[in-house]
């Protein structure tokens, strides 16, 4: 059983920057993929960038492209996501997942495990 817990979210203004981070309580296996997802108010859940095992490659919503970086640090078994460049769009409720399989990407059903989330706000 895997057990993702998330932190860092918090109020920040415009332009402004926040480090999410995710420990997970397994260490990072071979097969294991990572992403971070967000749901603001009245919005459905999107896939905000995601991680392939062994970090070898990314990938990242275009509303994101740019001013977010996701990364991994295998000997801590934490997921991080740094956020630059915020803005009010940015505010919502952001989950950590990780899933198991050889295919990756923001379809929410090939994640297995999910974090409890960390509220980011962005706001003047």
């Amino acid at each position: 059983q895997v057990q993702l817990k998330e932190s860092g979210g918090g109020s920040e203004l415009p332009g402004g920057s926040l480090r999410l981070s995710c420990e997970s309580s397994i260490d990072t296996l071979p097969s294991l993929y990572m992403a971070w997802f967000r749901q603001a108010p009245g919005k459905e859940r999107q896939g905000v960038a995601y991680i392939s095992p062994r970090a070898f490659f990314s990938h990242y919503a275009d509303s994101v492209k740019g001013r977010f970086a996701i990364s991994l640090d295998t000997t801590k078994n934490t997921l991080y996501l740094q956020m630059n460049s915020l803005k009010p769009e940015d505010t919502a409720m952001y989950y950590c997942a990780a899933g198991f399989g050889d295919t990756v990407d923001f379809e929410e059903s090939r994640y297995s495990y999910w974090g409890q989330g960390t509220q980011v706000t962005v706001s003047a």
